[in-house]
């Protein structure tokens, strides 16, 4: 039998949580004090994902960049990938909290999402 040993980000608590494996499935999972911990664990061990965050620069407006963050977690294989789409991306101002920066990144089907404002 195999064990993960990892550190829960699901919340704040950050709590020490082992996971039990064996072929590849997930057994048990122990040390997390509330659902989410459970959740992380066994996703982390099977699918890890994660949410991407960069900056794109802004034509024409007040500031030269604008955060972005995908909207929902990509597999984390394809992180890098993610990052490579953003290259060479410009938008123009004005840029509000939301907007689609760049759709399906690198076929993903998850967009790029601004998380901020530009005038």
């Amino acid at each position: 039998m195999e064990k993960r040993e990892l550190t829960c980000i699901g919340c704040p608590l950050g709590c020490p949580v082992t996971v039990s494996m064996e072929g590849g499935q997930v057994l048990k999972v122990e040390g997390n004090t509330c659902r989410r911990g459970d959740d992380y664990a066994r996703k982390e061990v099977t699918n890890p994902t994660r949410i991407v965050t960069s900056t794109v620069t802004v034509e024409g407006g007040k500031d030269v960049t604008v955060p972005v963050k995908t909207r929902t977690d990509v597999p984390k294989g394809k992180i890098f990938d993610c990052i490579k789409a953003l290259k060479g991306v410009a938008v123009k101002a004005p840029v509000r909290i939301g907007d689609v920066i760049v759709a399906n990144a690198a076929d993903t089907g998850v967009d790029f999402i601004a998380t901020g404002n530009v005038e």
